[in-house]
């Protein structure tokens, strides 16, 4: 179900003209436009960043590996999932991978700068695409899963967008989060990258609960190279001013070794696949679940 973001309306239609009000989302360059006011004004990345992250995403063990995670879980966890709606999905890596792996899903997506999904429609194309707020996301029971994939970290607001992230998928569905973690990791690439904190387990779980959702798994990845990750991460504590792009572990790697890292994050991949928790990693994943209560339809997705 549609909502107007300008009087609240509730409605279903195939465009976006609302019925009560008569208003209708800007539209440019084959776009529609929720929250023109922050394109291009999201001050903790910059968008001449795009064509450098989207560049480097396919060369990198981090974001090949993640993506490798997200398709598991969500195959593991809503294998009867009819669509997803991807919060933040940037440049589209993520989405380009969820449409390569789970064909007959329906994929939306949505960013605040109209820059990233300038690259996304390229990797997407039968994808649709939305410049967006996440904090307020014009989308109510609408979907099956909601993901964010290293988002939420960005916004003050986290649990404003968990509880719109709630709004938009339909109950018995869910969501697929990650997030960066351990506060004690903290370095020039969390202040380069615009976080506002890595989480704790107990901070995730926490915030997820209370937007209404029921935790169903919850692990660390990027564990077996923590330590590296660590020493890497200090080094741009205290050994660097400013941030350095070409220092950043993730993507600036020789190719033999990052395929030697992803032999590492394919080893960790089978364990969390076999049930396994990790309790200590570069980044949290969680899914949940939005309940089936009696006031709902009784046609949910199940899981």
């Amino acid at each position: 179900m549609k909502i107007c973001l300008r009087c609240e309306q509730r409605f279903e239609a195939r465009d976006w003209t609302c019925p009560a009000c008569g208003h209708e989302p800007e539209r440019k360059d084959g776009l529609l436009r929720f929250a023109p006011e922050l394109d291009s004004q999201v001050e903790d990345f910059d968008e001449r960043w795009f064509p450098e992250l989207a560049a480097s995403e396919a060369a990198s063990f981090w974001f090949r590996s993640r993506n490798q995670l997200i398709v598991w879980a969500l195959r593991r966890y809503f294998p009867s999932a009819r669509n997803l709606l991807e919060v933040g999905c940037g440049t589209g890596f993520v989405a380009a991978g969820i449409a390569e792996a789970v064909a007959p899903l329906t994929l939306q997506a949505g960013d605040a700068q109209s820059s990233g999904l300038a690259f996304a429609r390229e990797r997407v194309p039968r994808a649709r695409l939305y410049q967006l707020d996440a904090r307020s996301l014009p989308f109510d029971r609408e979907f099956d899963v909601v993901g964010a994939f290293d988002v939420i970290e960005h916004l003050d607001e986290d649990e404003r967008v968990l509880a719109q992230m709630w709004r938009a998928v339909r109950p018995g569905g869910g969501v697929l989060i990650t997030v960066p973690q351990h506060r004690w990791l903290w370095s020039t690439e969390d202040d380069a990258g615009g976080h506002k904190r890595r989480y704790t387990r107990a901070e995730l779980v926490g915030k997820v609960e209370r937007a209404g959702f029921s935790v169903e798994r919850v692990t660390s990845f990027v564990s077996v190279l923590l330590p590296l990750m660590a020493a890497s991460r200090l080094r741009g504590r205290v050994g660097m001013r400013q941030h350095d792009p070409d220092s950043n572990m993730e993507l600036a790697l020789p190719r033999s070794l990052d395929r030697l890292l992803e032999t590492a994050m394919t080893a960790e991949r089978a364990i969390i696949r076999r049930g396994m928790s990790l309790p200590a990693g570069g980044s949290l994943l969680l899914v949940a679940r939005r309940p089936v209560t009696a006031n709902d339809h009784p046609g949910a997705v199940a899981g």
